[in-house]
């Protein structure tokens, strides 16, 4: 059987866990899609999962955030087994985590603002207009874009789109952010403008992060550790620079 490669460990007992996942199953049928995947996310650490499409990085985190249950495995977030708890424990998790999804899943038929707003009026947590009105401009500012509160998402561009989802999860301004593909179909530059955003969001909020991605470019611009998920599993894990100058012909692969 073929171990885990662990590049670094340095300084890993120093470091306060948010996320365990330990040997996480997942099938769909016969399609085994994670199998005995395991992980732990520090706080304040940005995680890159990569692998090749179809790999299984979007399913897991759909795990994470309960949108799917594994068929076995244990999900600790903020010391809590995610599987194990009923709607209403999942939903006070699910406050502390901001989900950005890989096609923005803004709705159409809503201003920016009232996209916004959304999380804020489902959330168990009772805000005032007051305090919603501040955070929707605090959430646009951050990504430079308090002058489109008032717009439709189809006056704007496919960048701007990705970043007011991005405003949007984080308004609640959240421990843990999962992000699945940020820059999947944008240009280069755009693309950088929101692995930027990526970090400055790390670095303003202290957040925790895990990042679904196959583009090179964004796991190296944002990612404090890599994992590989590849045959279900965490293949290996490492900083980019190990995975860089790694011989092995799986990681390889990924730099060619």
């Amino acid at each position: 059987m073929k171990t885990e490669k662990h590049f670094t460990t340095a300084d890993e007992k120093n470091k306060t866990p948010v996320i365990i996942i330990e040997h996480l199953y997942k099938k769909f049928g016969t399609n085994v899609v994670l199998k005995d995947f395991s992980l732990t996310v520090q706080k304040e650490e940005n995680v890159v999962v990569l692998g090749k499409s179809g790999s299984g990085k979007s399913v897991l985190i759909k795990c994470i955030i309960g949108l799917l249950k594994p068929d076995s495995g244990r999900i600790e977030v903020f010391g809590k087994n995610t599987p194990e708890l009923d709607h209403d424990e999942l939903d006070k998790i699910r406050a502390k985590i901001g989900f950005l999804f890989q096609g923005n899943a803004l709705y159409d038929s809503m201003t920016v603002r009232e996209n916004l707003e959304f999380p804020l009026r489902r959330h168990w947590i009772d805000f005032s207009q007051k305090e919603v009105d501040a955070l929707v401009i605090e959430a646009l500012e951050n990504v430079s874009l308090a002058h489109t509160v008032d717009m439709m998402p189809e006056e704007l561009s496919g960048g701007m789109l990705k970043r007011v989802a991005l405003a949007r999860t984080m308004i609640l301004k959240p421990d843990v952010i999962l992000y699945d593909e940020p820059t999947t179909g944008l240009d280069p530059v755009t693309a950088r403008e929101i692995d930027n955003l990526i970090l400055k969001l790390q670095k303003k909020y202290h957040t925790s992060s895990i990042i679904i991605t196959h583009d090179m470019n964004c796991v190296k611009n944002t990612a404090d550790r890599v994992a590989l998920l590849l045959d279900g599993k965490c293949y290996a894990q490492g900083k980019y620079e190990e995975f860089e100058q790694s011989a092995d012909k799986n990681i390889k692969q990924f730099f060619e």
